[in-house]
């Protein structure tokens, strides 16, 4: 069937829904909604069976929907309408939830049902809701209705009653910090992670609040800021505190798009004198505390895990991250995970911190090393037999990060981009050797030039990851572990291992990086390359003039397992 999907961004749920589409052998194209009159253009372009809206932030004209079957997928239960559904979902603390694909038609979300799924709503930040259990609902939602369309027999249900809700504006999304309990001050913050943030007063200035994480020991006046913790800042509630990782300033009339950086850095020298509160590695049972990198043990299983708000790694975390590995190695395991939390797994080097250096190129330059450190660490380790775990996706960077390990482990619904050229960037983290090793040289040059996501199906069909794991968010992370313990308790575990530090001698690992850092010095430090102005456009969120090319050209996932 050819499929036409109309989005307003190619964002993760229109991402997955393109590539697990196409797994199932449609034709599938992308237009993004971005200007008066494209609907229409786009749909006689492509002249489609059936037009998919994923993410889509204006509607459909008279003239598509109604010669056309649109389906638009919205995040919310049938009869809920408006365009902050999950928002308000998340503020008004809902455990359950789900996603509706109806028909297009003159009343906003007010369609003709063609299908449903529920979900459950777990307390987490809107975006990571939205990449995970609301992910996976809409994904069943819409193959459901993909199925009943082609069958050419299914009746859409109308709907009986609906409950219209207006947008969620700022001045709700408030937080009143002499008055809102934790609970009430962390359903605000995640509600609006990581768009549009909470808007605040703070030391002068005008921020918004991006990310919310409970604290259990630190105490302080409402509103008053009261520890650091690797960047993030602990802000005191009539009964407890919070953690804030990043912040963003408001934008001023006539100014440049500001973006969200590490709470502490967009402070700067407004920051007053609070203690930096270190939190352990190995946190003991029963805290609730904020932290984006810990280390477990469960038998001969170790288990790093990090969380970066957004999947992007600063020189410091990657040196972070780095120690900590270096620390989990010093362990007596057989078997060291990485990752194996909700979320993004890594999407590489932080390009809002590269933005905000004095000397963007110089930070993108230490960004890369440290990058590398890190890469070259784990695919240096011998001793043992390490796995990437990845409960969320992974673009750039993060995938030759998780490629680094021994075995790569995905959960159903990943959505991997393992390419670089969109930002204009060769790329390093060993791509080179990992890349090829895993799918061959043909493929991998097809997976860099056509810069298109991949599904975790997919992905384990041409080699790219070595297991694919039906769990949910919440759950995956105990299925990681009990599949971990599993393989720790292998008679064969010993000889691997041996096998592995045995082939090590022969990988010229060195070579690779001289190789690849030295493409990437001149993407830096060369002005007439592109990677600065399109870094800048991606993190001030400039939206493209038309539907990008290499969606244009793609014509829909066609990747195959060969390795040739």
């Amino acid at each position: 069937m050819r499929i036409l999907l109309i989005s307003s961004a190619f964002n993760s749920l229109t991402q997955r829904v393109y590539a697990e589409l196409g797994d199932r052998g449609h034709r599938v194209a992308v237009e993004l909604a971005l200007e008066e009159g494209s609907f229409g253009q786009a749909v006689y372009r492509h002249r489609p069976d059936l037009v998919i809206a994923p993410m889509l932030r204006t509607a459909i004209p008279e003239e598509v929907w109604s010669a056309h079957t649109c389906l638009i997928v919205h995040p919310g239960p049938v009869g809920d309408r408006g365009p902050s559904s999950l928002d308000r979902a998340i503020t008004d603390g809902e455990q359950r939830w789900g996603v509706t694909v109806l028909q297009a038609s003159g009343v906003m979300d007010a369609g003709d049902v063609w299908a449903f799924a529920e979900c459950v709503l777990p307390p987490a930040g809107k975006s990571d809701v939205y990449r995970s259990e609301v992910s996976d609902a809409a994904l069943t939602a819409v193959l459901l209705a993909v199925e009943r369309f082609a069958s050419g027999s299914f009746v859409p249900r109308p709907q009986s009653s609906g409950r219209s809700r207006p947008y969620l504006a700022q001045p709700e999304r408030r937080i009143d910090w002499a008055a809102d309990d934790t609970s009430t001050v962390l359903c605000k913050l995640r509600a609006a992670d990581s768009q549009p943030g909470v808007l605040d007063d703070l030391l002068g200035g005008e921020w918004f609040l991006h990310g919310g994480h409970p604290e259990d020991d630190l105490r302080g006046l409402p509103g008053e800021l009261v520890a650091t913790r690797t960047g993030a800042v602990c802000r005191g509630t009539v009964d407890g505190a919070v953690w804030i990782p990043e912040l963003r300033p408001r934008r001023r009339p006539g100014g440049p798009a500001t973006f969200k950086l590490p709470a502490v850095q967009a402070l700067g020298s407004r920051l007053p004198d609070v203690p930096e509160v270190p939190v352990p590695l190995r946190l003991p049972d029963g805290r609730r505390t904020w932290s984006d990198v810990r280390y477990r043990e469960e038998g001969s299983v170790g288990l790093l895990q990090f969380s970066f708000p957004g999947g992007a790694m600063s020189t410091d975390h990657c040196r972070r991250l780095l120690s900590a590995y270096r620390f989990a190695c010093s362990r007596p395991t057989g078997v060291l995970v990485l990752g194996g939390t909700r979320d993004f797994f890594s999407n590489g080097i932080h390009l809002n911190v590269i933005e905000a250096a004095a000397d963007p190129a110089a930070e993108s330059w230490a960004n890369i090393n440290a990058m590398d450190d890190l890469v070259e660490a784990v695919l240096r380790t011998t001793d043992r037999i390490t796995v990437s775990a990845l409960g969320g996706n992974a673009s750039a960077g993060g995938v030759m990060l998780a490629l680094a390990a021994d075995e790569v482990w995905c959960r159903e619904g990943v959505v991997l981009n393992p390419h670089y050229r969109l930002m204009g960037l060769y790329g390093s983290e060993f791509w080179t050797y990992s890349l090829p090793r895993r799918v061959g040289a043909r493929q991998a040059a097809r997976l860099l030039e056509r810069a298109l996501p991949v599904s975790a199906a997919a992905a384990e069909r041409m080699g790219l990851i070595d297991r694919v794991v039906p769990a949910g968010p919440s759950e995956f992370a105990g299925e990681i572990l009990r599949l971990a313990a599993r393989l720790a308790a292998l008679p064969a575990l010993a000889s691997r291992i041996a096998d592995k530090k045995a082939a090590s001698a022969a990988v010229q690992l060195v070579a690779h990086r001289e190789r690849e850092l030295a493409r990437m010095r001149r993407n830096f430090f060369d002005p007439d390359e592109p990677y600065h102005a399109l870094r800048s456009a991606f993190v001030r969120k400039v939206e493209p003039t038309g539907t990008p090319g290499h969606l244009l050209a793609s014509g829909g996932p066609d990747l195959t397992s060969s390795r040739a």
